[in-house]
């Protein structure tokens, strides 16, 4: 999944696909054909900044961000979209221009979202996030991060079962760097596999979030850790898929293609 943000103030690359204060439509175009020739299989695009500290964007902002682009891409690029948005018209405009996912930090927390997202009937990412993206870094606190996390996700798996969203159209997301310590990412890194028993696919988001740098400890417990999952996944006896989130070059030492293992994307 590449990760295309039309926002000018977005954690990694905010401002760098603006041209006089404005979106250019054309270098955003280049960085989604220079992603999906890297491979990718899916797009990201999203209208609202979810950093620490960032503040909610009004739902006309965020379609103009979005929906442009959107159009261009379903038109000229064999690529799955995914729509990164909270906003229930949104998810309806989306889906009408032809996004394939939905993707949404507040796991249809928002009014009306829910039944927006149902109503669409394209397959919808789960995240988990405590608190607001304003103040979700504000000294965040758990008994138990794998076990809050856990439970929100399972609870917010039902709720969209009820609503009609089918489990087999769900994918959920940790959240990390969303309401986390270092630590806390440290612990939900560790409990993969188990997230991965909820028994649908699990999106992993890490590159170039500030928890990870080339040298730091994340980096290489996530070195550690993407191996066994990988074996875990791919018997015959687990059917969960897990897809790590990059926004550009695939490993810490900055090497396009390079491979190296030794991280999921640049340092923020």
């Amino acid at each position: 999944m590449g990760v295309i943000n039309t926002t000018p103030d977005s954690f990694a690359d905010g401002a760098t696909l603006y041209r006089s204060a404005r979106l250019d439509l054309g270098l955003a175009m280049d960085r989604a054909r220079e992603m999906v020739a890297a491979g990718a299989a899916i797009l990201d695009i999203g209208g609202e900044s979810t950093r620490p500290g960032a503040a909610v964007v009004g739902l006309d902002e965020e379609m103009e961000r979005v929906l442009p682009l959107l159009e261009r891409i379903v038109a000229e690029l064999d690529v799955i979209v995914s729509v990164d948005t909270s906003s229930p018209g949104l998810m309806t405009a989306a889906a009408v221009r032809g996004a394939g996912l939905l993707n949404d930090v507040r796991a249809l927390g928002r009014e009306g979202a829910l039944a927006a997202a149902a109503a669409t009937g394209l397959p919808v990412c789960l995240m988990h996030m405590r608190g607001e993206p304003s103040t979700m870094q504000q000294a965040p606190h758990y008994a138990d991060v794998v076990a809050e996390v856990e439970s929100f996700l399972c609870s917010r798996i039902a709720v969209c079962e009820a609503a009609g969203i089918a489990r087999q159209r769900l994918v959920v997301d940790p959240g990390f760097g969303f309401g986390k310590t270092l630590e806390h990412n440290l612990q939900l890194l560790d409990a993969l596999p188990r997230l991965a028993g909820l028994g649908v696919p699990l999106l992993v988001g890490l590159s170039r979030k500030s928890m990870i740098q080339p040298s730091s400890r994340v980096a290489r417990k996530i070195t550690m850790i993407i191996m066994p999952i990988k074996a875990w996944t791919m018997s015959s006896s687990n059917r969960f898929k897990i897809s790590f989130v990059d926004m550009g070059n695939p490993c810490v030492c900055g090497t396009p293609g390079c491979g190296c293992g030794k991280g999921l994307g640049n340092p923020d």
